[in-house]
């Protein structure tokens, strides 16, 4: 049995030393009757995933009873920890209530009440399910708002699946988006203009070549799905003065850095405010939910009051509702980000320390509770971050997977830590990447 795990990893050149025999006969099984074996793209780690048999605090067990360190955390969500035990309660106590009614509830309107208290931005909302349906809710406000079609989005900005967004990064300002997937017309994506991160000239040139038909500028403020990428000095301040002086929607996508970077997001972390917020992730405490937030004049537009429809079975669901109210509680506590960034600092100063030492021509890039070592020289937008080795990054991938840390299996894809991450986790986690750099 594991000759043959063993071939199997070394026949795509990486080197399983862990036994994950039953984790590749789930794969082969899950082949069968699932696309590629996975229910989302990024799970399809080659030469076969890990089966996640439980996870508590910064760990995962797969069903080999393998632990890893976790710095994927579920993509983001995850900033209590796993199985954090308030959300736990406030989840047990719903569901003794039930778990969808289809009607209105006060738990609504309690959250509802915390998200506008703490963004400044955020005047009136509606709940989602998903980040992908606030971002695609938030476009269509925007454009239904404006009366205009054309959005502009930044290249390399992931704002979830939706036709509108999925397009390949361009190579200028005035690239019209091309459909990054196959059953996307290209009508979806004509109204979609791309432009660099990072880029002031780029923002300006592409809205005097479409003066008065832009709708939107939707961007992700640290962009987190190639990253994390920080923006320069001033940049959102400019950003946020061309969109108010030429009446374009601005739209931050902080599906990942709200609650995340601080209570108040990128935006409070920055002082920006933007007309409309995305909102998922971590407020949802690892259960599914989303936020289309931001000024009461747009968002009164959205039916039943206006003419912009929106509508899902699931939104408002109470038990998403209980958990975003008890993880809001949590994070109000000041010890909370004191206590991630202060790790975050700690983590992101060790691994440049490591690469310093070992001349290598790789970076550090992070924020908070964000962290990502790119294997190249730091990039400040999408074109930079397309000259990483990603093959190298990929075997860095396994090497760390042996080693009992679990990242995310892409050089493009955020690193998270999450209150669980000890100062061991942290030691155990530095000194594998000194081994595997």
């Amino acid at each position: 049995m594991a000759l043959e795990k063993q071939k199997s990893c070394n026949d795509l050149g990486y080197t399983n030393l862990l036994n994950t025999h039953k984790s590749k006969l789930l794969y082969e099984k899950a082949k069968e009757i699932l696309p590629g074996g996975v229910s989302s793209p990024v799970r399809a780690i080659k030469p076969y995933p890990f089966y996640t048999k439980s996870a508590k605090g910064s760990k995962l067990i797969d069903v080999d009873g393998n632990e890893y360190i976790d710095y994927c955390m579920s993509y983001g969500p995850i900033l209590l920890g796993h199985e954090n035990q308030s959300i736990k309660n406030a989840i047990q106590n719903q569901l003794e209530k039930g778990w969808a009614y289809g009607t209105p509830t006060e738990l609504e309107i309690k959250l509802a009440n915390e998200i506008v208290n703490i963004y400044p931005s955020i005047e009136m909302l509606r709940f989602v399910s998903t980040g992908t349906e606030a971002t695609m809710g938030a476009i269509r406000v925007a454009r239904g708002f404006t009366g205009n079609d054309k959005i502009i989005k930044i290249e390399g900005g992931f704002h979830g699946a939706h036709d509108a967004v999925l397009v390949k990064a361009g190579s200028g300002a005035t690239t019209l988006g091309i459909p990054d997937s196959l059953g996307i017309p290209k009508s979806a994506t004509e109204n979609t203009l791309q432009i660099p991160f990072n880029d002031i000239e780029s923002l300006i040139n592409i809205i005097k070549l479409h003066k008065g038909e832009i709708a939107a500028l939707i961007m992700e403020p640290i962009m987190g799905n190639i990253g994390p990428i920080l923006p320069k000095k001033d940049y959102l301040k400019e950003v946020r003065k061309i969109t108010k002086e030429e009446d374009i929607v601005l739209i931050f996508d902080e599906v990942i850095t709200g609650f995340r970077v601080s209570l108040s997001g990128a935006q409070g972390y920055y002082n920006i405010k933007p007309d409309l917020t995305t909102l998922g992730k971590v407020l949802g405490g690892g259960l599914p939910i989303g936020v289309i937030g931001g000024k009461k004049e747009i968002l009164e537009k959205m039916a039943p009051n206006g003419p912009i429809y929106q509508a899902g079975t699931f939104n408002g669901n109470p038990i998403s509702m209980a958990a975003g109210l008890s993880v809001i509680e949590n994070l109000k506590q000041k010890y909370i980000y004191e206590n991630l960034n202060l790790n975050g600092d700690k983590l992101r100063i060790a691994l440049s320390d490591i690469i310093e030492d070992k001349n290598k021509n790789y970076s550090v890039s992070g924020i908070g509770s964000m962290f990502k070592v790119f294997f190249g020289d730091k990039p400040s937008n999408y074109a930079e971050a397309l000259k990483c080795d990603k093959k190298k990054y990929f075997d860095f991938f396994h090497q760390m997977l042996n080693s009992g840390i679990f990242l995310p299996p892409s050089q493009f894809e955020t690193c998270f830590l999450s209150l669980s991450h000890d100062d061991y986790d942290l030691e155990k986690t530095i000194d594998a990447y000194k081994e595997n750099l």
